[in-house]
């Protein structure tokens, strides 16, 4: 059984920044893809950042392209996203994943999902 556990979601106003961490407890999954969703009220889960097993293949949606920053460390079994010059249209609640995906943007490839961590901006 693989569990994910997020941490280091808050308040922080709009331009600030905030780093999200993910630890795997149980089974590890140090060797899988790794990445982060979010989804907002009344909206579907987007995809966020992706980081391949070894961190050779990155890959961010536009909206978070050149702000946040996805890495991992096997050692450790942790993946982290670095939220920089956030907006408030970046409220949500950010999911970390885990799993052998072939889509990494569709939420239904991924194996693991933690419960979640709610990021919210002020303006």
């Amino acid at each position: 059984q693989v569990q994910l556990v997020e941490s280091g979601g808050g308040l922080v106003q709009a331009g600030g920044s905030l780093r999200l961490s993910c630890a795997a407890a149980g089974r590890t999954v140090s060797t899988s893809h790794k990445g982060w969703f979010r989804q907002a009220p009344g909206r579907e889960r987007e995809f966020v950042a992706f980081i391949s097993r070894f961190g050779g293949n990155i890959v961010y949606s536009d909206p978070v392209k050149g702000r946040f920053t996805i890495s991992r460390d096997n050692a450790k079994d942790t993946v982290d996203l670095q939220l920089n010059s956030v907006k408030p249209e970046d409220t949500a609640v950010y999911y970390c994943v885990a799993g052998n995906v072939g889509e990494a943007t569709i939420a239904t490839s991924w194996n693991y999902w933690g419960q979640g961590t709610q990021v919210t901006v002020s303006s």
